[in-house]
């Protein structure tokens, strides 16, 4: 490790001089050696990068604009230089493995980020370059500090993401507890009727309550207007606004409503319900997450074949016709699978590839296996792994809600781990990277 600091030493020494050298040419008057300005400095060495004074300089005048807008007081200047020095050491690691991995953000991509920003600030993409150029700021170098978040948000997604494991029976502890009920319940939007029964009221005065709610359901489904029997009738405190309760947490609803509640399609009013403030009549206006999540799941088989040196393209969908024309003719799909299909994961189970969940296959594999009639063989289409035949067997709607559940779960215990893990991941690859850090200048 010393022997690779040493190293890393002379090539940045290296560097620094040879990057003076070109300063000093540049500033050389054709024969006469003038007095030598110095554009910039080096403020910190970072592996074979460098962060620059002027970075440093124009990142002080950035934060301190921000914390001033903000009507916030600034800590000094020597803590402030400090901390913003450190982020652009962390900066340039990242970027620096970003770069090493192949990541590119191209500029369809930026684009599409910069019209983000500007609807967030309720702009154009014209209206914001124009208030960023108002400001002083040029649209390239924002264009590429907007690049450089982007990358460096991946490596982060990439690198920290992956350290993060989450067991089953944590998952588990999670959705049983009284917080995961509540955060994973859905969301309902409902109104409620309430005629209310007072503190030793007798049966037949109860019962006379619970003939009027039944009454007023009666009359809410013949068509009459849940909200104005509301205002008329019901005793809760949201009468005036015909009864809504507005959007609510399942798990934030009384016990003898979620029970009440869960057994109601959208629309749909429930019968009376009793509780100790009376009889409630409750109708489900809305409903976000949870109930049943169907799915439409295919079974489908395939034959893969590839143009190649000796078989171009046409050639290669001629041979595709004829295998369709053959299993339409009554040949087995599974057989001519087996025999002709370069697809290794499927040809020996007769081109099968079991049921299907959305983004399992490209796009062309999707759009064809939706739209085929079961059991017809589709006309050969492309994909990025050559030219495909596909058959549909069977179809089916497969409930999902316990599997949505979890990986809704799952994200949100992924988060929450996610912004520790990123600060020690963070210290980690900057106690293994070589920084030299440069006395600050002096002005």
């Amino acid at each position: 490790m010393v022997f690779m600091d040493m190293n890393r030493q002379r090539t940045s020494k290296q560097k620094l001089s040879g990057l003076i050298l070109v300063i000093s040419m540049l500033l050389l008057p054709s024969m006469v050696v003038a007095q030598i300005k110095v554009l910039d400095k080096i403020t910190a060495i970072v592996d074979d990068d460098v962060v620059l004074q002027s970075e440093l300089d124009q990142r002080m005048i950035a934060v301190l604009s921000q914390i001033q807008a903000s009507g916030t007081k600034a800590p000094p200047q020597d803590i402030l230089r400090q901390q913003i020095l450190e982020r652009l050491i962390s900066e340039r690691l990242q970027l620096t493995m970003g770069y090493d991995a192949g990541i590119r953000i191209t500029d369809e991509e930026l684009n599409q980020a910069i019209v983000r920003i500007a609807s967030n600030n309720k702009q154009t993409m014209d209206e914001y370059i124009d208030q960023l150029a108002l400001q002083g700021s040029s649209v390239s170098i924002i264009r590429e500090e907007i690049r450089n978040e982007m990358t460096i948000l991946r490596v982060q997604q990439g690198k920290v993401m992956r350290r993060i494991r989450i067991s089953e029976q944590e998952l588990d502890n999670f959705l049983s507890s009284e917080e995961g009920r509540f955060v994973t319940s859905p969301d309902v939007n409902i109104g409620q009727i309430l005629l209310s029964i007072s503190s030793g009221s007798k049966k037949q005065r109860i019962d006379g309550i619970l003939d009027r709610a039944q009454a007023l359901l009666d009359q809410a489904n013949n068509g009459e207007d849940f909200r104005s029997l509301a205002i008329a009738n019901s005793a809760d405190q949201s009468a005036l606004q015909g009864g809504d309760l507005g959007w609510r947490k399942m798990a934030q609803l009384p016990g003898v409503f979620i029970d009440a509640v869960e057994q109601l399609d959208i629309g749909e009013i429930s019968s009376p319900i009793r509780s100790d403030a009376g009889y409630h009549l409750i109708k489900l206006y809305e409903r976000r997450g949870g109930g049943k999540q169907l799915i439409e799941q295919h079974f489908a088989r395939h034959i893969l074949i590839k143009p190649n040196q000796i078989r171009d393209e046409i050639t290669t969908i001629g041979q595709l016709n004829n295998l369709r024309d053959r299993v339409i003719a009554g040949e087995d799909f599974a057989m001519l699978s087996k025999e002709f299909s370069e697809d290794p994961g499927s040809a020996l189970n007769g081109g099968e590839l079991g049921w299907s969940t959305p983004g399992m296959f490209v796009r062309e594999f999707e759009q064809t296996m939706s739209t085929i009639p079961v059991n017809n063989v589709s006309a050969p289409f492309s994909s990025q792994f050559g030219w495909h035949i596909l058959q549909v067997t069977e179809r089916r709607q497969q409930d999902f809600s316990g599997e949505i559940l979890r990986n809704r779960a799952q994200n949100m215990l992924q988060q929450r781990k996610y912004e520790e893990e990123l600060q020690v991941w963070l210290q980690e690859i900057r106690d293994e990277a070589f920084i030299e850090i440069k006395e600050p200048s002096q002005s």
